[in-house]
């Protein structure tokens, strides 16, 4: 045996000698598929070296031919709805790759192939998903991911409250509880953190978010009512070696990024992603003597590392990762350590550790089998006071997910099962009151989906859970799409979900004001409120068309939203504040949304209208949703200078029109709805070469400004102290600059 092994090395080394000429210029390969026991070729799917724009495209036999990188030994093979892959050549002339079915990389492929917008929808896939990506986050400032959507219509970004400075994201006319909100697939903002959750993810940190209206598939969970939204972070193995990223703002906003790639070894790779910012300024600008936005510091790392074995179908990923945020609220002349009764003042201490671990397995010879696991946990813990209110609460969490993947009889025909288990155990302080809850829940799922390759397909899942207090129950939901032509579409989707309402937690505008509590049973099970249950359907029709060399979408969507017993928090009585369940009647959301797309060239064009509709039974009868716009106008013109030697412009503005607003009635206004105001966001990028640019921009740029946010301001200990009525924006314009450095290889 060590005779012939050491006659097949000579024979290697010989080959090798033979064409060593040829192997230092090229790499040569085949790219196939399987499909019902046989070979099929891929024609047009993408080689090129990683991290970089080289590269090449098979041809109708599948075969390629790529230069060879001398620095590089890893290429990346991509098409539109198969596993991305990225394998290692190095030593290696010539390979035989068969790709796999994915669903979830038809975005992926959307985004690196359709450069119209760097906002796409899927047209491949029945749910309703827009995929924002890396290039549509840097039109923005997008500091953090609740600033992530002021340059797409898909989610409407609004203000929490006068004091925090948070912003909260909607979707279909309903906050963010009821979306559901994940970090690569495991949930992330929920409970504890929904109030501020948003801003813990940096924005530089993100490769792309993938936005689902409606139902989500049942794979991710009961929770999801009205959408999902999915955010991927960087991966070691695209990402950069080197990047840095420096923000100033005029409201005393600091801002440093830094992501470190460490190669171990040809199979493991590690990122560290540190995160800093605060704010120091005090910004008084309307002249109240509160401040406008909190004084503030966060520090946030990660550690994420890879783990790849092409040959063996082997991935997956470690995720390790601390946070620490403090903010300073109040008056401007607020001192923690003077009497708490001179000045109203808080502080919001956050620390939140996470840390997850994912392992996938393709079947290397039957790859449309795979499996996955997912493990996650996480600890979260907010010490906070407003004013004379404590407001503290505690969350652990452990998410445990397996999904199997394969087909019946053909690719057409999918399926995936799973198990997942979720356990979230609180502690509250409120009201001077202990409050601790544990949640726990099984559940199984099973989605099938159908694809003729052609003009139709569809998903329907379904998952049984058994929670502690939730009970028992199925959950079903169904997603299709059918193409009428090549040029126009339907998607529908149907489903229902189930969620708890942390009252305190999700609605932490609560406490920024002296109303009193009027709920006499807010300490009890489940805060003596019944678990929502809602019944989401809608549709969205898409037409592409072409004019004047260029490519559009006109698209509408309509989605409605049934709660059988949501829970209601009511402002509407001055001085006092309540919750229940809406037991009137059923409350309801609908969206109306006309969106217009068109790009050509180096420029595009986002045009969209919403209209809402949400009501809600209050104890004193139907009424519209506070606060919430009854139309929005929403515009985006983006455009790129051709390059030259890798430099270039680019330039962004956005604009939004938001309608009336009801308000609740209170002394300070003797009007029932605020009138429409407009925003403006504009940011102009010089791009020096590859590795490094400028930013500059404005936020808010029309100078809006809400007058006398705080009721009260001036006597913040009087019963009718209020900063929770918020409509828009309290600051006026906001201008910032910026900076990015790379380095590529």
């Amino acid at each position: 045996m060590l005779r012939l092994m050491k006659k097949i090395f000579l024979f290697t080394i010989l080959i090798c000698f033979s064409f060593k000429q040829f192997s230092q210029e090229n790499v040569d390969g085949k790219i196939l598929f399987s499909e019902d026991g046989k070979d099929y070729p891929v024609m047009g799917a993408t080689v090129k070296w990683i991290n970089t724009d080289k590269g090449t495209i098979s041809n109708e036999e599948g075969d390629f031919k790529l230069k060879r990188n001398s620095k590089i030994d890893l290429i990346v093979i991509s098409y539109v709805g198969f596993q991305t892959d990225t394998l290692s050549v190095k030593n290696i002339n010539y390979i035989t790759h068969y790709m796999s079915y994915s669903e979830e990389n038809f975005l992926d492929e959307v985004t690196v192939s359709k450069r119209r917008n760097s906002a796409q929808r899927t047209y491949l896939m029945p749910q309703n998903i827009i995929n924002i990506s890396e290039e549509e986050l840097l039109k923005a400032a997008c500091c953090n991911l609740s600033e992530s959507f002021e340059t797409n219509p898909s989610v409407d970004v609004n203000h929490n409250d006068a004091i925090t400075g948070t912003k909260q994201i909607e979707m279909l006319g309903l906050k963010s509880p009821y979306i559901l909100i994940t970090e690569e697939n495991i949930p992330m903002v929920r409970g504890a953190s929904q109030t501020f959750g948003l801003g813990f993810t940096p924005g530089t940190w993100i490769e792309s978010i993938q936005v689902t209206k409606g139902m989500g598939t049942v794979t991710n969970g009961y929770e999801s009512i009205v959408g999902q939204i999915n955010t991927e972070i960087k991966k070691p193995y695209n990402d950069m070696p080197f990047f840095f990223n420096l923000f100033k703002s005029i409201d005393g906003r600091f801002e440093a990024n830094a992501h470190l790639r460490s190669k171990v070894s040809d199979k493991i790779q590690n990122t560290f992603f540190i995160h800093y910012n605060d704010r120091k300024k005090v910004n008084d600008k309307n002249g109240d003597m509160f401040l406008d936005k909190p004084l503030q510091d966060q520090l946030n790392l990660l550690s994420k590392w890879q783990f790849t074995d092409a040959s063996k179908g082997i991935v997956s990923f470690l995720n390790i990762r601390y946070l620490d945020d403090n903010k300073k609220i109040g008056s401007i002349d607020f001192n923690e350590k003077l009497d708490l009764s001179s000045f109203w003042g808080g502080e919001i201490f956050t620390n939140r550790f996470d840390s997850s671990f994912k392992l996938g397995y393709v079947n290397p010879n039957i790859p449309y089998q795979s499996l996955g696991f997912q493990l996650a946990y996480n600890f979260h813990d907010q010490e906070s006071y407003y004013g004379s209110n404590d407001y503290n609460i505690s969350q652990k969490s452990l998410f445990i997910n397996l999904i199997y993947n394969s087909i019946i009889s053909n690719t057409k025909n999918k399926i995936k099962a799973g198990l997942n288990f979720s356990s979230d155990n609180y502690s509250e302080y409120v009201f001077k009151s202990n409050i601790d809850r544990i949640d726990r829940s099984l559940g199984g799922f099973f989605e099938y989906s159908f694809d003729n390759m052609n003009d139709f397909n569809l998903i329907f899942g379904l998952r049984y859970d058994i929670h502690n207090n939730i009970g028992s129950f199925f959950t079903p939901r169904l997603h299709f799409r059918y193409m009428f032509n090549d040029n126009f579409s339907i998607k529908g989707s149907v489903g229902t979900g189930r969620k708890i309402a942390n009252v305190f937690a999700e609605n932490q505008a609560i406490f920024l004001s002296n109303r009193k509590n009027i709920n006499k049973n807010f300490d009890a099970k489940l805060y003596g409120v019944n678990p929502e249950k809602a019944t989401n359907f809608g549709f969205s029709l898409d037409h592409k068309f072409f004019l004047f060399e260029g490519q559009g979408n006109l698209i509408f969507d309509f989605y409605k939203t049934i709660f059988d017993n949501r829970v209601i928090i009511d402002f509407e009585t001055f001085g006092e504040f309540n919750f229940y369940n809406s037991s009137l009647g059923k409350s309801k959301s609908d969206n109306y949304q006309i969106e217009f797309l068109f790009s050509k060239n180096n420029w595009n064009i986002t045009a969209a209208y919403k209209k809402y509709d949400v009501k809600s039974y209050y104890l004193s009868g139907l009424k519209e949703k506070p606060l919430q716009p009854r139309n929005i106008i929403f515009f985006n013109y983006g455009i790129e200078s051709n390059k030259v030697n890798e430099s270039n412009w680019k330039f962004d503005i956005t604009y939004n029109r938001m309608g009336k607003q009801r308000l609740m009635l209170n002394p300070r206004d003797n009007y029932e709805f605020v009138d429409p105001h407009l925003s403006v966001n504009s940011q102009i990028t010089r791009v020096f070469s590859s590795k490094f640019e400028v930013y500059v921009g404005g936020e808010n740029i029309y100078n809006y400004q809400q007058e006398n946010p705080i009721i009260m301001a001036n006597d913040p200990f009087n019963p009718n102290f209020d900063a929770s009525i918020i409509h828009g924006p309290i600051f006026g314009s906001t201008y910032y600059i910026g900076l990015r450095y790379k380095i590529l290889n």
